[in-house]
């Protein structure tokens, strides 16, 4: 019997994907609602949510890439305390940068954030995953002062 997935069956195959099982398997996977029987009628529907998803997956890239390229001309500075030999107490984390940037009216979550080791003076670059196709670096600058 052919049918579609309509969830990811392991060993069987990916949502979305059109296989051709036997009739009990079929009717055990539709009873799980982990699929549908093939028809004409369930092959336009599939076609229709695929380019959905195309579109809106389009348009999500379009607006990362926008986000990007105004993250990547933006410059984050960070007042520090420093000891006395210029050392900075403590470091700068996603958290902070996350805070920073919503002061700026945008809206990045702290587990997007690569910032490792900012924990001495001067300027680094930060690495934000906003989408798997889309990255972007954020400078980060420390300045100082003596406690």
């Amino acid at each position: 019997m052919k049918i579609i997935l309509i969830d990811n069956v392991k060993g069987t195959g990916k949502k979305d994907e059109i296989k051709e099982v036997k009739d009990g398997f079929a009717s055990f996977l539709i009873k799980e609602k982990k699929a549908v029987p093939y028809s004409n009628k369930s092959k336009e529907l599939l076609d229709t949510e695929l380019k959905d998803r195309k579109f809106q997956e389009e348009s999500l890239i379009k607006e990362m890439t926008d986000l990007k390229n105004k993250l990547e001309k933006m410059e984050l500075k960070f007042q520090v305390n420093t000891g006395k030999e210029g050392r900075v107490f403590g470091s700068i984390s996603s958290k902070q940068i996350s805070e920073e940037l919503i002061k700026k009216n945008i809206k990045i979550d702290k587990k997007l954030i690569n910032a490792n080791n900012i924990n001495c003076l001067g300027t680094h670059f930060v690495k934000i995953n906003l989408h798997k196709k889309v990255n972007a670096e954020l400078k980060v600058t420390l300045l100082g002062g003596e406690s």
